[in-house]
């Protein structure tokens, strides 16, 4: 199904392409306005900078507000700069109250203000209610769009108050009971809703074991919470414990995705709204920060091998080895490192089972080290027909592999100690250990066996 979808994405692109070339823009924009906003935001994202302006001015007004939510930061913001005041409000104007508040915090301040100015009092006052909570919290993503029912009225009167709405909030799949007073006391599932007697009160029938979400959980433990209770919505409450709005699993999707690529995009100390097509010179402004701080590190690498010029000169066969040792500790550090950061993420890792961990990825070294070091001791050996070389290097892969293991195992633990993101200079900082460690543990022990391995 992911192979078909994709399949379809890039006939678009290339209707897109093909369209473009020609300047036939009127089936371009029949076909453009009968996408999801998703997939039009997708489409824009592919796109070169100057044809994602053309495709821009060819959708439909009422579409504008839900692809400005679903595109990155940065594709965003130049669609914006081409776009004027009145525009840009007609856009957003019609947004839920959530997305909303996603998108006039990444607005220009006089637009966010000509925003507000235009809405109503009561949107006013619950687009304020949610931008007073951070972007990252469960008050951020919530939406104040909530069905709520009191306890002592019957399914009948709540069946009536339903019909007399006309419709209710998008991924609806409990209504939440408050009392007087607002205060969550549980929910109504509308399975239980639709299937019970009309008649029975609505306290018999309420639900109590979803606990309600505080408004300043964190964004990334409210989607664990959606992942580990398979929650569709879910209420939100202040302080008092007053309802004040609820999460969707539409909402947290977004989280999940956003950490998903700020995790994969950190390892190469890129931005997760990175656009692809960004101009030459700005995407390598950006990397050439990191491609310095590689470079470094790669220089006290060099400043390790430096040391031992003279051990190497006489035994060209480290030289060819070297690569070998570095490599193999990179490698074991990495999945160390990753495992390690998916654990404190998912907050599988904490100060009562850390020390278990560290034991448990060193004996993972320490045997994954023996096992390599006999197959690349054997190798060298019979390559160079010096035993005494495969010795060392096999010392060396052990001593690196271990190593390896406790710096994969620290680095993000210290990182997260000291606010450092590990997803982001983790990677690093471990290759730096793992090439430091490797180059003094083979040309440290070659060193002093140098007379006998040049023999």
């Amino acid at each position: 199904m992911q192979a078909a979808q994709q399949e379809n994405i890039q006939d678009h692109l290339r209707f897109i392409a093909e369209r473009l070339e020609t300047g036939t823009f009127l089936r371009l924009r029949r076909m453009i306005n009968t996408l999801h906003p998703a997939e039009i935001a997708h489409m824009l994202e592919a796109l070169a900078p100057e044809d994602r302006i053309v495709i821009w001015r060819l959708t439909g007004p009422e579409l504008r507000g839900e692809i400005l939510v679903e595109l990155s930061d940065e594709v965003r913001n130049t669609l914006i700069d081409v776009t004027d005041t009145k525009t840009l409000i007609e856009a957003v104007a019609q947004l839920e109250t959530d997305d909303l508040a996603d998108l006039v915090q990444k607005l220009p301040e006089f637009v966010t203000n000509q925003i507000l100015l235009a809405l109503d009092n009561q949107n006013r006052r619950r687009l304020e209610s949610v931008l007073s909570f951070p972007k990252d919290s469960a008050g951020g993503l919530m939406n104040l769009d909530v069905v709520t029912v009191r306890p002592d009225v019957s399914i009948l009167v709540v069946l009536r108050y339903l019909r007399s709405r006309g419709s209710m909030p998008e991924l609806t799949d409990s209504l939440f009971i408050v009392d007087r007073t607002d205060h969550y006391l549980g929910t109504l599932p509308i399975t239980v809703l639709l299937t019970s007697d009309e008649q029975q009160p609505v306290d018999e029938l309420m639900v109590q074991d979803l606990q309600p979400i505080p408004a300043d959980l964190p964004a990334n433990e409210v989607a664990m919470l959606f992942e580990q209770k398979n929650l569709v919505s879910a209420p939100v409450i202040d302080g008092n414990g007053r309802l004040i709005g609820r999460i969707t699993v539409d909402d947290v999707m977004d989280v999940i995705r956003e950490e998903a690529e700020h995790s994969l995009m950190g390892h190469a100390g890129l931005a997760e709204d990175t656009d692809i097509f960004a101009p030459v010179f700005i995407s390598a402004r950006r990397r050439s920060v990191w491609l310095g701080i590689n470079l470094v590190t790669a220089f006290i690498a060099s400043a390790v091998i430096g040391m031992f010029e003279a051990t190497i000169q006489q035994v060209v066969a480290l030289a060819i080895l070297m690569p070998i040792v570095a490599s193999m500790g990179g490698i074991a550090g990495s999945q160390t490192l990753t495992l390690v950061i998916r654990g404190l993420a998912l907050k599988h890792i904490g100060d009562t089972n850390a020390r278990q961990l560290l034991f448990k990825e060193l004996g993972v070294g320490a045997v994954n080290g023996l096992l390599w070091a006999i197959v690349v001791a054997l190798a060298a050996g019979i390559w160079f027909d010096s035993i005494l070389l495969g010795l060392v290097i096999g010392v060396a892969l052990v001593v690196n592999l271990v190593c390896a293991a406790l710096a994969g195992a620290l680095i993000p633990i210290l990182m997260l100690r000291f606010k450092i993101d590990p997803a982001l200079a983790g990677s690093v900082v471990l290759t730096t250990i793992t090439d430091v460690i490797g180059f003094i543990a083979f040309l440290g022990l070659a060193t002093l066996f140098v007379q006998h391995l040049s023999q």
